[in-house]
């Protein structure tokens, strides 16, 4: 939807190898693939997630698991942005449709960048978005039944309405920064076309 108004899209995925599989990883890259014959070739930076995910398992309360998770994932593609010359980012948040979208969790999740933040199906509907997804022929491969990163450790009961200083308190036992640089030094990027398998650019 982004695409539309003539941006050009950079996608990000967390990939927490090997608590999700190469095929959730393939799944995300053939989602780019269907995507490019909107918006032609894109890059998809592969991040190593893992680290930082049994980081947050092992040093942060339960409830605040997937809070803190999008606080790394915001804070990493931020800086990717950057680096890169973009001017924004965009997410597929949709208000309520789960725990961690809640206006007080995007609030606290989003509060980790000052780039401007896009939300094409914040007030969406989950039928909307399933008509959308049907007609631009990505449907299909989006419910292939493999896990992503937001499936692992999953908090029994998430916080739904969490304060700032809450989050941060809860977080603040973890070496940010330390955890940032590692993941990135991981970063893989791939370039998709849409009539071409991707190809590892290299870099």
């Amino acid at each position: 939807m982004i695409a539309k108004r003539g941006v050009e899209i950079e996608c990000i995925h967390f990939f927490s190898y090997p608590y999700t599989s190469e095929q959730a990883r393939d799944k995300v890259l053939e989602l780019a693939r269907l995507v490019t014959r909107y918006c032609g070739r894109m890059t998809v930076d592969v991040v190593g997630f893992t680290e930082i995910q049994e980081a947050i398992r092992d040093g942060c309360p339960e409830e605040y698991f997937t809070l803190i998770m999008r606080r790394f994932m915001m804070r990493i593609a931020q800086r990717i942005a950057l680096e890169h010359g973009c001017k924004c980012l965009v997410t597929g948040e949709n208000l309520g449709q789960v725990a961690s979208q809640t206006m007080e969790a995007m609030g606290v999740t989003g509060a980790v960048v000052s780039l401007p933040l896009f939300t094409p199906l914040i007030g969406m509907d989950k039928e909307e978005i399933v008509t959308i997804a049907r007609r631009i022929g990505t449907l299909e491969t989006s419910i292939l039944p493999y896990e992503d990163c937001c499936t692992v450790f999953t908090p029994k009961h998430p916080k739904t309405k969490p304060t700032l200083a809450q989050v941060e308190q809860a977080e603040a036992g973890l070496d940010v920064e330390a955890l940032i640089s590692r993941a990135l030094e991981q970063t893989e990027k791939v370039m998709v076309r849409y009539d071409e398998s991707e190809a590892d650019l290299g870099l």
